[in-house]
């Protein structure tokens, strides 16, 4: 049997069945669907792999109808949260003819509360659930909100499985930046993109997105970078091998300036003779370089200032010369050694914990810092790490410490009732249905959801 390309047809097939991604004649269930020819003639004829491209594209559309579905069950999850707070927050107070606020807040500003913390504990129990964080499941609620109500023609092709989740995200997160009522705007967006959200790659729907979301917006931009320069900001995140990074949302002409300033010197010293770095790692000393030259001219301590301490778990075999376990530096984790050595050399008080080598517990605290937090707040950083918040990572040091039988009901001060929780966390533990529990004999942690979810509290390194 003589197999040739036009016995397959290319894919995938869209056919009036939304259900129905593939045509009859696929082969990626063959228990349900015969194959048309044998399969061994195929890959003998050497058209093997058209099949299994068509098999992968089949994949692909299903794949995303599966994302957009995720999308819209947490949004209607986190809608109905919103309607309907409790099951998340428990009772209405308001109802209640007699009830006052301890705060004196109105009954309308109690409900909005309940409102908000019913979403943000719905959020927090379907990020579990999910194996998200807590942002990816709001964004992505708020994109399915959005395209919904400002991108329905992309938001069908986006159910339908004919565009790619990144190109949906990006439509989504334009589109939100649309004034509220400028619904003339939001129909020429939507239109002017819906093919192309199904035709180009992620990175040049990007900038299709982009150029058509200025061209459509009502207002003129010399109004809008106006307020946007109000939003500037800077993002440091914490990366593996002892790197971190950090990202910087400013005006457009001044990030420019500082490319080319990076980019121009970084040629120069490429130029020299006998200089081995690449341009990548040129223009990054480069920019790091110029911002720590700047630290030590304006920042230097001036008299009487005390600078900052440094906070590290050292091993005790380590400490003795007899291990190589490296320190860990408080709120970052496991650093070489050099770095430490020059921390050490630079920091003018350190807190140093020493750890049993085999079951990590606390066998000593310095007490001879100054300024650094009561010896049992820093056990707790020591202990916890990070909030203890499920999949919170924030650093305990900017959390509140939190008792978790609260004080009024008798709860005590002690390391067995006191855990950090972000400020997030902790508004959650104290006004959802999030509760912690704690085993008096064994010391082990865990949440319970409003949905009777059990969530494990996972001692660091995790």
């Amino acid at each position: 049997m003589s197999i040739s390309s036009s016995h397959v047809e290319p894919g995938p097939w869209i056919c009036d069945d939304p259900e129905l991604f593939l045509a009859p004649t696929d082969v990626l269930e063959p228990g349900e669907h015969a194959p048309p020819f044998d399969l061994a003639d195929v890959e003998a004829s050497g058209e093997a792999h058209s099949v299994a491209m068509y098999e992968l594209e089949g994949i692909s559309i299903r794949a995303r109808v599966l994302i957009a579905d995720e999308y819209a069950a947490i949004a209607n999850v986190l809608r109905d949260a919103a309607a309907c707070p409790d099951p998340w927050v428990g009772a209405d107070p308001t109802l209640d003819p007699a009830w006052l606020d301890p705060q004196r807040r109105s009954a309308a500003a109690v409900r909005a509360e309940r409102r908000s913390m019913a979403v943000r504990a719905a959020a927090l129990d379907i990020s579990v659930r999910l194996g998200m964080s807590e942002n990816a499941v709001r964004t992505r609620a708020a994109h399915a909100d959005t395209l919904r109500e400002r991108c329905p023609r992309i938001w069908e092709a986006f159910r339908s499985g004919r565009i790619v989740a990144q190109n949906a995200a990006t439509a989504a997160a334009q589109a939100a930046t649309l004034p509220a009522r400028a619904k003339d705007a939001w129909a020429r967006f939507d239109e002017d993109l819906e093919g192309s959200s199904q035709t180009l790659a992620p990175g040049k729907f990007r900038a299709r997105a982009r150029i058509v979301r200025e061209r459509v917006h009502p207002e003129h931009i010399d109004e809008r970078h106006k307020r946007a320069k109000d939003e500037r900001n800077v993002w440091f995140q914490r990366e593996a091998d002892g790197m971190a990074s950090f990202t910087v949302l400013a005006p457009a002409d001044e990030v420019i300036a500082v490319e080319r300033f990076a980019d121009a010197h970084a040629r120069q010293l490429r130029a020299q003779d006998g200089e081995e770095r690449t341009l990548a790692q040129l223009r990054t000393d480069v920019v790091l370089d110029f911002i720590t030259r700047g630290m030590s001219t304006s920042t230097e301590p001036a008299a009487g200032r005390s600078r900052a301490s440094v906070a590290v778990t050292v091993p005790v075999m380590t400490l003795l010369g007899h291990d190589d376990e490296p320190a860990t530096l408080d709120g970052y984790g496991p650093i070489d050694t050099e770095t430490a050595r020059r921390l050490a050399g630079e920091a003018s008080s350190w807190v140093r914990i020493l750890t049993h080598p085999i079951t990590g517990t606390v066998l000593d605290v310095d007490r001879t810092t100054y300024r650094v937090p009561r010896a049992l707040r820093r056990w707790l950083g020591v202990r916890d790490q990070v909030c203890t918040g499920p999949g919170c990572m924030r650093s305990a040091r900017d959390c509140d410490i939190d008792h978790r039988l609260d004080w009024q009901y008798g709860g005590k001060t002690a390391d067995t009732n006191l855990s950090p929780l972000c400020e997030q966390h902790h508004a959650l533990k104290t006004k959802s249905r999030w509760v912690l529990h704690r085993d008096d004999v064994t010391g082990a942690r865990w949440w319970v959801s409003p949905t009777s979810l059990t969530v494990p509290v996972e001692p660091p390194p995790f």
